[in-house]
């Protein structure tokens, strides 16, 4: 989508709201394994002292697999965001828009700021237990029967003990 910026470009003070959908082709994840609904923003883009700033939010909902323990589970992204815009690229700050025209591409813009802002890992929960290393069982379950692993410099030792 793009969003035409005339109106605003020349006057400190205006604004200029919009809202969203994103497309989810392109926004692939290992870990996410559906979309529950489109990523949709809300925001505005404003004129500050001729320089022109967007901020808004994208919100989401997901299915996704968790890297700890492979179990599937909901979750909701929501992402802050603000950003700036201007005129032409400069090459020390890389993380300003530019425009096109009058106009900006919301959806690349935002595209961006949505795989940016996204997790490294996504976990179940906080304290998520992962799997066992040596049978596999969701430790988020319980414990498993597994012995626990003897570092084997105390293999000797451990020769003692099942005397």
């Amino acid at each position: 989508m793009r969003l035409n910026l005339r109106e605003i470009i020349e006057v400190p003070g205006a604004s200029l709201p919009f809202q969203c959908e994103l497309d989810t082709q392109g926004l692939d994840f290992p870990s996410v394994q559906k979309y529950k609904s489109r990523p949709r923003a809300q925001g505005r883009v404003y004129n500050e002292a001729g320089v022109l700033h967007m901020e808004g939010t994208l919100k989401t909902e997901m299915s996704c697999v968790c890297d700890r323990c492979g179990c599937l589970f909901d979750s909701v992204k929501l992402t802050q965001f603000k950003a700036t815009i201007v005129e032409e690229e400069a090459e020390d700050h890389p993380e300003f828009f530019v425009l096109d025209g009058d106009e900006i591409d919301l959806d690349e813009i935002l595209s961006t700021l949505f795989i940016l802002d996204m997790d490294m890992k996504f976990l179940c929960r906080e304290d998520c237990k992962g799997l066992c290393s040596t049978c596999g069982k969701n430790l988020n379950l319980g414990p498993c029967g597994c012995r626990k692993e003897i570092d084997p410099r105390f293999a000797v030792l451990e020769q003692l003990l099942d005397k």
